[in-house]
C-alpha cells in the first residue's frame, strides 16, 4: 500500500467518490430543488416536500425539478473528486498504516473540506443561481436573473458583482467543514466498530445504513450554517463593506440568523431540513454504497483488496 500524496489508491477512492456523488444526487436531484427553494425564498411556507414539489410543478413544468442539474453535477463531481482525494491522501501520508480512530478521522476530514472549500466554492456559486434562475419566488424582493449556462455566469458575476463574489459565503462554508468531517468520522468510526478488526466487506445494506446515519447526524448539527450558506450563494443579501472580510462575515451570519429567529422563531432556522434530510441522508447512503462497490472492485482487480481492508 502506497502513503503517498499521489498514489493509484487515492485515485481510486476519488474517482469512486466522485461517481457515486454524481449517480445519488441525479436520483434525489429533485429533494435538494425543494429544500433550496425553502431556504433562499423566506415568503414560501414551510410545506411537506411533496406538496412543495407539486406546487413547483404546477407553477413552472414537470422539468422545473431538475432545472440548475448539469452545473450542479459539475460542482458535485468536481467538490467529491478533491474531497475523496485529499481525505484519502492527507489519511495515508498522516497514518502511513497505523489503525486510525475517531479524532483523527475528525482532524483530517477537517483539512480535506478547507482545500474542498476553497477550491470548488466559485463552482457552487455559480450552480446556485442557475439552480434557482427561473424560479417563481413568494419573495418579490428576489432580483431576476438572465445567465445562458455556466460560462456565462461566472462571466457576469465577475463583471457585475467582483471577482470576490464567486467566493460569496466562503466562510460559512469553511464554518461547514464540519459537516463532511463528522459525518466520516461517523461513517469510519461505524466501519471499525462493525467488522471488530476481522478485515472483510461489508454488505449493501450495512454501508446503506451507516451512511445514512452519518449524514443525518451531520446534517442536523449544521443545518442553519447551510442556510446562511445558500442565502449568501445566490447573492441576493447586501454585506456591509466598510469593514474588514472577517467582521462582515461574522456579522453577515449573525444577522441571518437573528433575522431568520425573528420572522420564523427557532423553529426557523430549520426551515427546510425535511426536505433536506430526505434528499442528504439518501443521497450520501447511496453514494457511499456506490463508492464502496466501485473501490472494492477496482481495488480487486489491482489485487490490494485484502491491504485495503486491513488499512480501513
Amino acid at each position: 500500500m502506497s502513503y503517498s500524496v499521489f498514489s493509484y489508491e487515492n485515485l481510486v477512492h476519488a474517482v469512486s467518490g466522485a461517481v457515486g456523488s454524481v449517480t445519488a444526487m441525479t436520483v434525489f436531484f429533485p429533494l435538494d430543488t425543494a429544500r433550496l427553494r425553502l431556504q433562499v425564498d423566506d415568503n414560501r411556507k414551510a410545506k411537506s416536500t411533496p406538496a412543495i414539489l407539486s406546487d413547483i410543478i404546477r407553477e413552472e413544468g414537470l422539468l422545473a425539478p431538475y432545472r440548475g442539474w448539469f452545473p450542479v453535477i459539475c460542482s458535485l463531481c468536481c467538490s467529491n473528486f478533491v474531497y475523496f482525494y485529499c481525505f484519502h491522501s492527507l489519511k495515508a501520508s498522516w497514518l502511513k498504516g497505523r489503525p486510525s480512530a475517531p479524532s483523527n478521522d475528525l482532524m483530517i476530514g477537517i483539512a480535506a473540506g478547507v482545500v474542498n472549500v476553497l477550491v470548488t466554492t466559485p463552482l457552487w456559486v455559480v450552480n446556485t443561481r442557475l439552480k434557482l434562475q427561473g424560479s417563481k419566488f413568494r419573495n418579490a424582493d428576489i432580483r431576476p436573473t438572465n445567465y445562458s449556462g455556466i460560462l456565462d455566469a461566472f462571466a457576469q458575476i465577475i463583471r457585475d458583482e467582483g471577482g470576490g463574489a464567486l467566493w460569496n459565503g466562503t466562510f460559512p462554508s469553511l464554518l461547514l467543514v464540519m459537516n463532511p468531517a463528522i459525518q466520516f468520522m461517523i461513517y469510519e468510526g461505524l466501519k471499525r466498530q462493525l467488522r471488530r478488526g476481522v478485515p472483510r466487506e461489508l454488505s449493501s445494506v450495512e454501508v446503506f445504513l451507516i451512511g445514512a446515519v452519518a449524514k443525518a447526524a451531520a446534517t442536523i448539527v449544521t443545518y442553519p450554517l447551510q442556510t446562511v450558506q445558500s442565502i449568501l450563494r445566490f447573492g441576493q443579501f447586501n454585506e456591509s463593506t466598510g469593514e474588514s472580510k472577517l467582521l462582515s462575515s461574522l456579522r453577515t451570519i449573525k444577522c441571518l440568523l437573528i433575522n431568520r429567529v425573528r420572522k420564523f422563531g427557532m423553529l426557523g432556522l430549520f426551515k427546510g431540513l425535511e426536505a433536506k434530510l430526505l434528499q442528504t441522508v439518501l443521497t450520501a447512503a447511496l453514494m457511499f454504497l456506490l463508492y464502496e462497490k466501485i473501490a472494492s472492485s477496482t481495488f480487486k482487480m489491482m489485487g490490494l483488496s485484502r491491504n485495503h481492508y486491513k488499512k480501513h
